[in-house]
């Protein structure tokens, strides 16, 4: 049985706590499978433009809400007299861990309550079941380790096999897998011993506020403060981070099937049905994933995708590239797919954004690199840490110039959003610091919708 978005439900309009309008919701099972009433209330929307939105990581309904709700806000004063808007929230199961920080959502409880640590919050044990439902047993018994701590070699084994068996990896047969992360392959206590040394070099970046984060990978010296700890207890931030990577390997498969099996077809019945409505897509982190890899369902010639907005996209900054620089026989899991837009693939990224600069290039790293776990190498970069590599032609611009003098009218284009994606705190830095009016005027600016 296909994971259901827990709490997720659809709503239209104001009762949904959205203040723009016609509002609704596309709801997703991890299989792709859609709430069919859901795609009703879309399909007989009164406009001309629809935005569709797919958020990135969240564990309920209502973060998602509220993400929609601010994101949103500034659209009715930036588009032409000529454009109705209608917007559409899609919801599908991901997860987030509740000491992510979410700017100036604290407030409305989307934090986790401080002190826990290493051990897992409330919140996060909660959606972690909801997350991988039936694994009661094996959550419960990481729970214990992570909160316990052991100084145990034996411990850590322990915790790193359970993390596999979550993770639907075959340690046994992951050498000859190459699509298999190292981070689920390697020496446990080493993979925590690197992933300690990130989580405190992005300590450091957001703390000091500029965002500035040091490689990814854990070769040198840590540097002044930055300190892991003594003995085997000290690399326990460093399990649970594992953990955090084993949700997000297992989002981003998830993000590619709700995408292509699922947003995609949806969006080529609806556009059958309304041959005039135009599709602005927009996603947030695996939730540019998730519209990215829609365009594979729009038929050749077909014109209903009118822009594609990429925020912080967790995805292979060479995902859209015809050849990849490393293998000039293949190209990226995108090739060519943003000629299927009539209009630009824009790919908003920051420096600030830790997650991808730091952990997302740590979890891509693939079984049996050369580099292992070490250094960073350009190959696993994501498209929100540096915009759209390896496509020829594909300018890059500040936000600034973006909004002075607008976005090409096709093809792919990188906008650095830094000098507005900058603010978070560790351990995922400014990676979601998306709710700004500079990124929707963006957005408006992408689909050819301004006054």
């Amino acid at each position: 049985m296909a994971d259901v978005v827990g709490g997720f439900g659809f709503r239209t309009g104001s009762a949904a706590g959205i203040g723009v309008g016609p509002y609704a919701e596309l709801t997703f099972d991890s299989e792709g499978d859609v709430d069919r009433a859901t795609q009703g209330a879309v399909a007989r929307m009164e406009a001309t433009d629809v935005l569709v939105f797919a958020h990135g990581w969240n564990s309920d309904r209502s973060t998602a809400v509220r993400l929609y709700d601010r994101f949103f806000a500034p659209f009715p004063a930036l588009v032409g007299p000529g454009v109705r808007l209608g917007y559409v929230g899609v919801v599908w199961p991901s997860m987030r861990f509740s000491d992510e920080p979410i700017p100036d959502f604290e407030a409305a409880g989307a934090l986790a309550e401080p002190g826990h640590g290493c051990a897992l919050d409330p919140l996060t044990r909660q959606a972690l079941e909801g997350f991988w439902p039936g694994r009661r047993a094996e959550l419960d018994r990481l729970a214990e380790l992570l909160a316990e701590q052991p100084e145990s070699a034996a411990a850590f084994i322990e915790f790193g096999a359970l993390v596999r068996e979550l993770a639907g990896v075959d340690a046994v047969h992951a050498v000859a897998a190459p699509a298999i992360p190292a981070i689920f392959t390697d020496d446990v206590l080493e993979v925590c011993r690197v992933l300690s040394r990130a989580l405190a070099r992005a300590g450091a970046g957001a703390a000091s506020g500029s965002g500035a984060v040091a490689g990814s990978g854990a070769s040198g010296g840590e540097g002044p403060g930055l300190t892991v700890g003594a003995g085997l207890g000290g690399l326990w931030g460093g399990a649970k981070e594992l953990l955090r990577q084993a949700t997000y390997y297992k989002m981003k498969k998830r993000a590619g099937v709700v995408g292509e099996r699922g947003l995609g077809p949806v969006l080529a019945e609806l556009a059958a049905g309304r041959p005039a409505m135009r599709f602005h897509l927009i996603g947030h982190s695996f939730g540019a994933r998730v519209v990215s890899f829609s365009l594979r369902s729009v038929p050749d010639g077909a014109r209903y995708v009118r822009s594609v907005t990429l925020l912080q996209g967790a995805f292979s900054h060479y995902a859209f590239a015809d050849r990849l620089p490393h293998d000039k026989g293949r190209g990226g899991a995108l090739r060519g797919l943003h000629r299927k837009v009539d209009g630009p693939v824009v790919a908003c990224h920051s420096p600030h954004d830790s997650a991808l600069k730091v952990f997302y290039p740590l979890a891509s790293r693939m079984a049996g690199d050369s580099a292992g776990l070490l250094g960073f190498d350009e190959r696993w970069g994501a498209i929100g840490h540096d915009g759209v590599q390896a496509v020829p032609g594909a300018p890059r611009l500040s936000l600034d110039t973006a909004l002075r003098e607008g976005v090409p009218a096709a093809g792919c284009v990188s906008v650095d959003a830094g000098s507005v994606v900058r603010r978070g705190g560790a351990p995922s830095g400014a990676h979601s610091d998306i709710c700004h009016e500079e990124l929707a005027r963006v957005v408006v600016a992408a689909g050819r919708m301004g006054r």
